[in-house]
């Protein structure tokens, strides 16, 4: 395994052609070390979610390379891509995506049964006790609060054990106390064990729980900041929107 959980070569990615072709990522290289936690900030329609698409597997770059912990993804096939994904990369949306119909722990295991993995209650548990639902395993979504549903999604991208967990705004369906204890556990996850975490975020408190923060304008890295706190980042983000185009 190399040290680097994503690294992204050289990475384009363009939709349509001709004179209405749009440049989403413009020749974009960055690396995500296993073991850290990353923020990817930028204005609107600076490229953030396309870059995730495209570090996850999600979609295909148009040129470029994509490797996830030395495995080259613009290579596989789509068979092959589905399983990487199942097995090697997690993900957590702002919308919660629990099928209503089902309880927290039958949500949790929901990724094993599409792989065709018979999970075992014991590892299920002990995913919803790892995000502080131990006591909720029996309850369905309409039963739980919007933090304890996106802890229950944060159980289900993590029941895999995956190498990345991708996070794109995975606290802005949240209220700002609810938003904190999700990123504290991110946080935690990324301290603890290892766990390799990129999230694209426009809120600036939630990216100063990363190690490190990316921007990105016109598709394009513009600077990073390490270690810094919510009002440096906010006044480095207003600085990007007032740079004239």
């Amino acid at each position: 395994m190399t040290d680097d959980g994503i690294r992204l070569h050289s990475v384009t990615r363009r939709f349509g052609s001709g004179s209405t072709a749009v440049t989403a990522l413009d020749g974009v290289s960055l690396a995500f070390s296993r073991g850290t936690f990353t923020a990817v900030m930028g204005p609107s329609g600076s490229g953030k979610s396309t870059l995730l698409q495209c570090a996850a597997g999600l979609d295909r770059p148009t040129s470029g390379s994509v490797a996830v912990g030395g495995t080259e993804l613009t290579t596989l096939s789509e068979t092959r891509l589905t399983l990487l994904r199942r097995k090697r990369i997690g993900f957590v949306f702002q919308a919660f995506n629990l099928l209503p119909s089902l309880t927290a722990e039958q949500n949790v295991a929901l990724p094993l049964r599409l792989a065709g993995r018979r999970p075992k209650k014991a590892q299920v548990r002990e995913v919803l006790h790892r995000v502080g639902l131990g006591d909720r395993a029996r309850h369905r979504p309409t039963e739980l609060s919007g933090g304890q549903q996106q802890r229950v999604a944060l159980a289900r991208a993590l029941i895999t054990r995956p190498d990345v967990l991708f996070g794109d705004e995975p606290t802005g369906a949240l209220d700002s106390r609810t938003g904190r204890e999700v990123l504290t556990l991110l946080r935690g996850m990324v301290d603890r064990d290892g766990q390799t975490v990129v999230m694209v975020t426009h809120d600036p408190v939630a990216a100063s729980y990363a190690d490190r923060v990316v921007f990105l304008v016109d598709g394009r890295v513009n600077g990073e900041l390490r270690g810094a706190v919510a009002g440096d980042i906010a006044a480095h983000v207003t600085k990007l929107e007032a740079a004239p185009c």
